[in-house]
């Protein structure tokens, strides 16, 4: 368990003595101390790989390398010494990485190589009980069906090839995820809530995609036939089914204290406004200030409700 005290506020009210707050100090300082030296070991152990790595470019390099990087965090994790868990992370991050990149490159992004890359960022992400690599983990996964994220002058993009199998399919993985965190372990228990997190990043990402340009289901034909006749989902489908998905999770969310679930729906909840009512009904100011109205009185309504429910009868 972690606390934030403010030591000095403390000492001032006469809840702490200055011997008390002094060994608090000492305490946090060697911390501190050991903190930076496992950040300064594990920097120096990665850019030496990172650098060996720029000598000889080569896939199986990184492969090599990442293997030995993953073994070392790997067996710093299983001994469980405390002072060194942070450079056991950032060495089983990196060796994940490397690994990751380079059965990618000697496999062409193949489809079993994603699946392989996922497996590897979920076994060591639950090792290292990192959120980070299961994050990765679920982007990875969503490779497998087209998606994928790239970088460009300065511009990160996220694409999103088949919209309604995203929907679907991460639905489904949010959901389990999130039951799963019911009755994990605290330390697994945050990286379901990870994975379940992520998973609907790509949901709303889905739908969205789909919003707007619908979902032409080339994967439902033959490859023989031309995907000309292959069966189309239009974008309003996505727009009403977005719309209800959203506000059904924003309700439960408020009824279940789930600000992060809450957050997100207002957020794409925003999104999807933008998109359909600029995008493609070209909103006037006049329709903006009566939705606005609209909003202020069903928030209005809402409020009255609940607090009617918590007068006693």
């Amino acid at each position: 368990m972690k606390i934030t005290l403010d030591v000095g506020k403390l000492v001032e009210e006469g809840r702490l003595t200055p011997d008390e707050a002094k060994r608090l100090i000492a305490l946090a300082a060697e911390g501190t101390g050991s903190l930076a030296m496992n950040m300064l070991i594990g920097f120096g152990v990665v850019a030496v790989a990172l650098g060996a790595l720029g000598l000889v470019p080569e896939p199986m390099v990184a492969v090599v390398l990442g293997g030995l990087l993953g073994s070392v965090g790997l067996g710093f994790v299983l001994k469980g010494d405390k002072a060194w868990a942070v450079l056991a992370q950032i060495v089983l991050l990196a060796g994940a990485l490397l690994l990751a990149g380079g059965v990618m490159f000697l496999t062409k992004g193949s489809v079993p190589a994603l699946f392989a890359v996922t497996a590897i960022f979920v076994g060591a992400g639950v090792v290292a009980r990192s959120g980070l690599l299961i994050a990765l983990a679920v982007l990875a996964l969503s490779a497998t069906i087209g998606a994928r994220t790239g970088y460009m002058h300065a511009t990160y993009f996220l694409a999103i090839s088949q919209p309604a199998v995203t929907v679907a399919l991460f639905s489904g993985l949010a959901i389990a995820a999130y039951q799963a965190s019911k009755w994990l372990k605290a330390d697994l228990s945050r990286l379901a809530i990870v994975a379940a997190r992520t998973a609907l990043l790509l949901v709303n990402f889905g739908f969205w995609i789909g919003s707007l340009w619908g979902d032409r289901l080339t994967w439902f034909v033959e490859p023989s036939t031309t995907s000309h006749w292959a069966p189309v989902i239009p974008g309003w489908t996505f727009s009403i089914v977005w719309l209800v998905a959203i506000v059904g999770a924003g309700i439960w969310a408020a009824r279940a204290n789930r600000p992060w679930v809450l957050n997100l729906a207002a957020v794409f909840g925003a999104i999807h406004f933008y998109t359909q009512w600029f995008e493609k009904l070209g909103a006037t100011p006049l329709s903006v200030l009566v939705a606005g109205i609209t909003t202020l009185a069903l928030a209005v309504g809402i409020w009255r409700y609940n607090q009617g429910r918590t007068l006693p009868a």
